[in-house]
């Protein structure tokens, strides 16, 4: 009989497992995001031309779907 179905006929609600969640190390993740930006400067640029564009698209297509051209 295993404790889960003990527990189950004794009427004790089951056994709560502590929860862990890994521990990140900002520092760490600080220091290889700017290596990365020094290494590649060009990466800042390209994703605020494509967030740009993305919303540029996004407004074309909110013109052109409600007609107001």
């Amino acid at each position: 009989m295993g404790e889960a179905n003990r527990r189950k006929k004794l009427g004790i609600p089951p056994r709560q497992k502590p929860v862990e969640f890994p521990k990140l190390d900002k520092e760490s993740i600080k220091k290889k995001v700017r290596a990365t930006l020094y290494k590649y400067p060009i990466i800042p640029f390209i994703f605020y031309g494509g967030a740009i564009s993305v919303l540029i698209g996004g407004l074309l297509y909110v013109i052109k779907s409600y007609k107001l051209y």
